[in-house]
């Protein structure tokens, strides 16, 4: 019962947190929300309840490579959104995101090799964004009732659907699905049914951005969740994975002023 709740409640709290952060903020700011593990989180915790350390690390390490599809998934929907309405876009995408998870969950890897994949991966995903406008989105005179409630409801169908399938399978099946993008295919969706591709794609830039602390999360887990109990290694991954976009923004930041400084 506990499990149910933290899904049909942090999830679609998590989305609709980061869509009010997006009409305050901009979408990039709701893409760096909605990459926090918060369904990941509660799979990997209830996994390592149900089975242990050593089925939860080998679930945590195998969700690393289950990043590198979510990071297919975003180069995929941000190209496919110029073309394409937001459900082939989505229907596309998922398409290439559970192909690519079956393809995963047949190799195994050490944490830190599972590691430099989603980094390199998401890496490589931002580079093949395309360019969108830098003109700033017509505001809207008011958004439905039914917006924020419709985003919820999505979010918890998609989130039972797809950790009630995975509910029998192995460590690694369990590990590469449990970053599928399910609060990301709901924010996306709604961004670009609503806002248009170019929103959605600065929405997706924000999502890339903060896979680095999802993947550190995983990581952190594979590594501690044994030698360190389970209760420490979700603090100190949970924690980092908090504070990691908030550093990388500071870096950006101050790199960019250096560079400015340095040209002028």
């Amino acid at each position: 019962m506990t499990l149910v709740l933290l899904k049909l409640l942090l999830a679609p709290g998590l989305v609709v947190a980061s869509t009010l952060a997006g009409r305050r903020w901009g979408p990039r700011v709701a893409g760096v929300l909605v990459a926090l593990p918060i369904v990941a989180g509660p799979i990997l915790l209830f996994t390592y309840l149900d089975h242990g350390a050593r089925f939860a690390a080998a679930a945590a390490s195998s969700s690393l490579l289950g990043l590198a599809t979510l990071a297919l998934f975003a180069a995929t929907f941000a190209r496919l959104s110029l073309r394409l309405g937001w459900a082939a876009s989505l229907g596309a995408s998922w398409i290439v995101c559970i192909a690519a998870d079956l393809a995963f969950s047949m190799v195994r890897v050490p944490p830190l090799v599972g590691l430099c994949v989603a980094v390199a991966v998401t890496y490589a995903a931002a580079l093949t964004l395309p360019a969108t406008s830098q003109a700033p989105a017509p505001d809207r005179p008011g958004w439905p009732w039914w917006d924020l409630p419709g985003r919820a409801v999505a979010t918890a169908v998609l989130v039972l659907g797809v950790t009630g399938a995975s509910a029998a399978l192995g460590p690694e099946l369990t590990g590469v699905f449990a970053p599928f993008p399910i609060a990301t295919s709901v924010v996306v969706g709604f961004v670009l049914a609503q806002s248009g591709s170019d929103a959605a794609i600065a929405t997706l830039r924000g999502v890339l951005l903060g896979l680095t602390g999802f993947a550190l999360f995983c990581f952190l887990l594979a590594v501690l969740i044994e030698p360190a109990g389970g209760p420490a290694a979700f603090c100190i991954a949970t924690t980092t994975a908090l504070v990691t976009p908030v550093l990388q923004r500071r870096l950006v930041s101050d790199t960019g002023g250096y560079l400015a400084g340095r040209l002028r």
